[in-house]
């Protein structure tokens, strides 16, 4: 088998998950979605623009991040 530089591409298979919010946060999501859109000019949906708040999140978590590189 070739050597190639670029590695097997990981596993790219969007995962569904569902969840319950409470009001307030939901309210606060779809102010964050109409704020969004008057910023950029383009209207996403929540449920878009969620999986990008979560990873900026868990990206800018440097206690997790610290301990994530521990175990992984």
């Amino acid at each position: 088998m070739a050597e190639l530089k670029l590695a097997r591409l990981p596993d790219r298979t969007p995962v569904k998950l569902s969840i319950s919010i409470m009001p307030d946060l939901h309210q606060a999501l779809i102010d964050y979605a109409a704020l969004y859109a008057e910023t950029y000019g383009i209207q996403e949906q929540v449920s878009d623009l969620i999986p990008a708040m979560l990873a900026g999140f868990i990206e800018s978590d440097r206690g997790f991040l610290r301990t994530r590189g521990r175990s992984s």
